[in-house]
């Protein structure tokens, strides 16, 4: 809402009138200009003066485009301000565990804008630090950009989060995921901690869970990604034995018995879409070192192994398992639970996920000044705001019989063309 004048003497009703002219004036230019722009990118060559029925051809940088029945939005500079005190409301309190997000430019700051606004709307009881590490556009990230836009950082901030800058020296635009590995540096050492990645969303009380940060463990909504044993090995076994043991951690401890021999799943492994730990410079410093490790000398055990992009997958068991944590218990069952959706990519969220997560997703969509700066974005656009991925790609995919890949998944929304990412 705009701010009521303080003075007495208000503008004239004459001064008002010319006011407004001058603003009608001037949207009617930007309109004119947005479309020329539009018929540019369209036909691919000069755009040519639209014809108007029963009026001159002379002047068509002022008259008003035609109308169109559905407009596509366009970003906007800025978007809807904040209430003044909305930031107030979210001063961190002692005894709440930190969050940690990386962000940056492109489509994670549009994944952040939903999980900070899912966060205040489902978690409000959470009074934590929100911390939103940034990379600058220097060292491994050099001649990239990488800072999030004004917008956005000016929502991101209204709700509470401490945008804090870091520098990847190690993975960068090589390998965009050791980001988190890198931005551990910027939380508060001997804090309790959580990681979430951007295309998460917080459906419920975080704050409610029992966890036990001295444990620390990770999202278990994973596939069997890596390693991939070649046909005359080493076997599953022997590939992860050779790990732990250059790590000096004990193997046997980390199995998980109830699964078969050479199976995956019996292995320690994680998907890194969160995490937890009670020290975030000792896992970090782990994290990294034994992640570099890994990429720079593999040995022969994983010679045969593609380290990318599954690298930070492959060092966070070791580090888990050496903090004396391991697989997540039944306490934990509301991440990737009740609680929290790690969805992956907007079309996966709607083809796969509850009522419950659409319903999150289009209620933190519908925030006021979170609507102007999501409708910048396609995915959000054509599966949010213009009704698609509820009214269209929801009801084509049979969720009653989901393949258990998600690759399979991913060639239906295709061929349903619905594949906005």
């Amino acid at each position: 809402m705009s701010k009521k004048r303080s003075d007495d003497d208000g503008p004239t009703d004459e001064a008002k009138a010319a006011r407004r002219a001058r603003n009608a004036e001037n949207r009617a230019r930007r309109e004119a200009n947005a479309a020329l722009r539009d018929a540019r990118k369209g036909k691919g060559m000069k755009a040519e003066k639209p014809a108007k029925s029963g009026k001159s051809e002379k002047k068509p940088a002022v008259a008003a485009p035609d109308p169109v029945k559905t407009p596509e939005p366009r970003p906007v500079a800025a978007p809807i301000p904040a209430p003044t005190d909305m930031t107030d409301k979210f001063l961190p309190e002692a005894g709440h565990f930190n969050i940690l997000v990386v962000v940056q430019a492109g489509k994670l700051e549009y994944e952040a804008a939903l999980f900070v606004e899912s966060l205040r709307q489902n978690a409000p009881g959470w009074r934590g630090r929100l911390i939103l590490a940034e990379p600058r556009p220097e060292a491994a990230w050099a001649g990239h950009e990488v800072q999030i836009s004004a917008p956005v950082r000016a929502f991101l901030e209204s709700r509470g989060a401490e945008i804090t800058p870091f520098t990847a020296q190690h993975f960068g635009a090589a390998y965009p995921y050791g980001n988190k590995i890198e931005a551990l540096s910027v939380l508060p050492p001997g804090q309790n901690f959580i990681f979430f990645d951007t295309d998460t969303l917080v459906t419920g009380p975080l704050d409610q869970m029992e966890i036990d940060f001295a444990r620390p463990s990770a999202s278990m909504r994973r596939e069997g990604t890596w390693p991939q044993p070649p046909l005359y090995g080493p076997d599953y076994s022997g590939i992860w034995k050779s790990l732990y043991d250059r790590f000096e951690l004990d193997f046997d401890s980390s199995l998980d018995p109830t699964q078969p021999d050479e199976h995956w799943e019996r292995f320690l492994y994680f998907n890194a879409g969160w995490f937890f730990g009670r020290d975030p410079a000792e896992f970090g410093r782990r994290f990294l070192d034994w992640a570099l490790a890994v990429r720079d000398a593999p040995g022969d055990a994983l010679a045969c192994q593609e380290m990318e992009p599954w690298l930070d997958q492959i060092a966070l068991p070791l580090v888990i398992h050496s903090l004396g944590g391991g697989r997540p218990g039944p306490a934990l069952d509301g991440f990737d639970g009740a609680m929290t959706c790690h969805w992956r990519k907007l079309p996966l969220l709607y083809a796969r996920e509850s009522d419950a997560v659409v319903e999150a997703l289009e209620r933190a969509a519908a925030s006021p000044d979170l609507r102007p700066i999501l409708q910048g974005w396609e995915p959000a656009l054509r599966l949010i705001y213009q009704g698609n991925g509820l009214n269209a790609l929801r009801p084509a995919i049979d969720r009653s019989r989901l393949p258990a890949q998600e690759q399979p998944l991913r060639q239906q929304i295709k061929r349903a063309g619905w594949w906005l990412v």
